[in-house]
Order: C-alpha cells, then structure tokens, then sequence
C-alpha cells in the first residue's frame, strides 16, 4: 500500500454474492426486541438463516476480497449461565474480519460498521493514557476524535464515571483519559425498502476507512499488549 491510498482501500469487487438487507431483515429485529423467545425465533428460524445470517455472512465475505482477514460470524444465541437476563437471543447478529480487526453488525436499528481496540489491557490502558494526557500525543487524538465525530462517527469507548487514578479531573482531555477501550464507527439506519447492496458496502467499508486515522494513532501510542496471552484481550 502506497502512502497515498486510504486506509482500508476502497471496496471493488464484483456485483455478485451480496444483495442487501431488505425491510423484512429488520422488522424480524425488532419482533425479535419485543418477543425474545424460542417460539418466535422457531417460526422464522428459516428466513432468518437466509436473511439475515447468510446475507451478513455475504456482506463480511465480499469485503474480505478486498481487506482480508478470515470472516468469524457470531453465534445468535446468548450465554446465560451468569446472567440474569435469560432472553435467549442477541438482539443483533455480528462478525468481524479476524486479522485486521474489522467490526459489522445488523439490528433494528440499522447497519454498524467499526473498529479500534474493544479491549484495553492494563500495559496498554497505562500507554494509552499517559499518550493522552500528553500535550503532544494527546491533542493529536483530540482532534482526531473531534473530526471523527464531526463526519458522523461515534467514537465510544466504556468511560470510567471520573478521571483515572493519577489524573486530573479537570484535564483538558479528561474525557479521554476516562475509556477503557476506543472504538469508531457509524450506523446507517434502514429505509422503507432496508438497505441495499450498494449502500451496505460503502457504509461499512466508510466507516472502516474514516476510522483508520484514530487507529493508526492507537497502534502507534498503544500497540499490541506485552502480558501473557490470558490477560491481553487485543483489537477488534
């Protein structure tokens, strides 16, 4: 990859495989919200594998053609053996590309597509925060984040309710130093006929792409963890 190409590279392929999510794919979500039982997800078991699960699978599939990585399609079912929600069944099926850490999921609320480091483990949360609040590093990711958002991205991360032991609370970038993890993308919401093909590989090959200067910045300041594999969650 040349400097000049963006990263990831823009999708090209051919217009086969992947056709889009129509309407039903998404009204099937959100029953799924509303009735989360084994007898609502028997009745559509069918549609549902070739809709939405296959179809997804398709969508994961066609991109790797062009970023690579091996396409890891989640189970649908939950594990509820410590939890106290025993609604049997996420309410939204997801996969990423393993390899370059590529995120997708479809729900009622549309097409997610993201990446960045879901998992910060402790050498790399010490890194990432000490590149954070420095002055250089840290007005980097500032206005990284700042111009992510304002095209349209969420930049989420699972905040700790004040700033980090350590750390001011009233640090000019305070609400960074507070994430546990960094993750970017965008969500594009279904219209009356769901989302077609076209849209659904350029919204989720945008959103990959819009956020790899925030990843960039991530592996150069934070990196892969150094502790024994048990205790290294890794990217996304």
């Amino acid at each position: 990859m040349t400097a000049e190409e963006p990263w990831p590279p823009r999708v090209s392929g051919p217009d086969d495989g992947f056709s889009g999510f129509g309407p039903w794919v998404f009204a099937w979500f959100a029953g799924l919200e509303r009735d989360n039982t084994k007898s609502y997800f028997a009745a559509s078991r069918e549609r549902f594998e070739r809709e939405v699960r296959d179809g997804f699978t398709a969508l994961l599939e066609e991109l790797r053609s062009t970023y690579g990585g091996d396409v890891r399609v989640f189970r649908q079912y939950r594990d509820v053996r410590f939890s106290a929600d025993k609604s049997p069944y996420k309410t939204r099926t997801y996969g990423l590309l393993e390899g370059p850490g590529l995120y997708a999921e479809v729900s009622a609320r549309g097409l997610y597509g993201g990446t960045g480091y879901p998992h910060l483990a402790a050498d790399q949360l010490e890194r990432f925060r000490a590149a954070v609040a420095d002055d250089v590093t840290g007005a980097e990711l500032a206005a990284l984040v700042a111009g992510a958002r304002a095209e349209g991205l969420e930049v989420d991360g699972q905040a700790l309710r004040t700033a980090p032991r350590g750390y001011a609370r009233d640090h000019a970038r305070v609400e960074l130093l507070r994430h546990r993890m960094v993750i970017v993308g965008a969500r594009l919401a279904p219209g009356a006929e769901g989302i077609g093909r076209a849209a659904a590989l350029d919204h989720v090959a945008g959103a990959w792409r819009a956020a790899g200067p925030i990843v960039a910045w991530l592996d150069a300041h934070v990196g892969e963890s150094e502790l024994p594999p048990r205790g290294r969650p890794g990217r996304r």
